[in-house]
């Protein structure tokens, strides 16, 4: 009964802390992939360590980095330096400064940074890479959604139809149907081949 409550308290300071912080907001509502959408609000990435007592075991691994990630999704530099890159990329598409700027983080482990890093590296026109940095995303997060649509882009634009529709099932079993990430890659599948995408 103790650890739900926990949880309701944490996620209610964190949804405080979230809403007074202005600069943030429009990225996490855009689900463009800033510091806490989606990993942060997942009720199981916002569960505190647990209490310390003379009967407790120890920490489990698993725990020790839940709580190192919740460290470094809170340190103000790490947001700052994640909104600049997000900045860089989302509004001045300049994708080389982005890819200095996450890798500056020391996160790249951390799916939203992978993910980012995996779209500038498209952008540029390196997919060798860019499909590294996707996969490096999944394999952090599985469920993290805007990277099965950015991938999905990338599939596409490689030619792999079969793949990005793959990748929009996964994002069906994820968020449905009606989410931006499925209704923006099933929008492009049903463009012809060869047709340039924006997204």
């Amino acid at each position: 009964m103790i650890k739900p409550a926990i949880k309701l308290a944490t996620l209610t300071l964190f949804l405080g802390a979230l809403a007074a912080s202005p600069t943030l907001l429009p990225a996490f509502a855009a689900g463009g992939g800033d510091p806490g959408a989606p990993d942060m609000m997942r009720p199981s990435a916002v569960t505190p360590p647990a209490t310390k007592s003379s009967t407790a075991p120890a920490p489990s691994p698993h725990r020790t980095k839940k709580a190192a990630k919740q460290s470094f999704l809170s340190d103000p530099a790490f947001v700052q330096g994640y909104h600049q890159a997000y900045t860089s990329i989302y509004d001045r598409h300049d994708y080389a400064s982005a890819l200095e700027q996450l890798k500056a983080l020391g996160h790249d482990d951390y799916a939203n940074v992978a993910n980012l890093i995996g779209y500038s590296y498209r952008k540029l026109g390196d997919y060798k890479l860019s499909q590294i940095w996707y996969e490096r995303a999944l394999q952090s997060d599985p469920n993290h959604v805007l990277t099965w649509n950015y991938y999905g882009f990338w599939q596409i634009e490689q030619g792999n139809r079969e793949q990005a529709e793959y990748h929009l099932g996964r994002i069906a079993e994820i968020c449905g149907t009606d989410c931006t990430e499925y209704r923006t890659l099933a929008a492009a599948l049903e463009q012809p081949p060869g047709t340039g995408l924006v997204y």
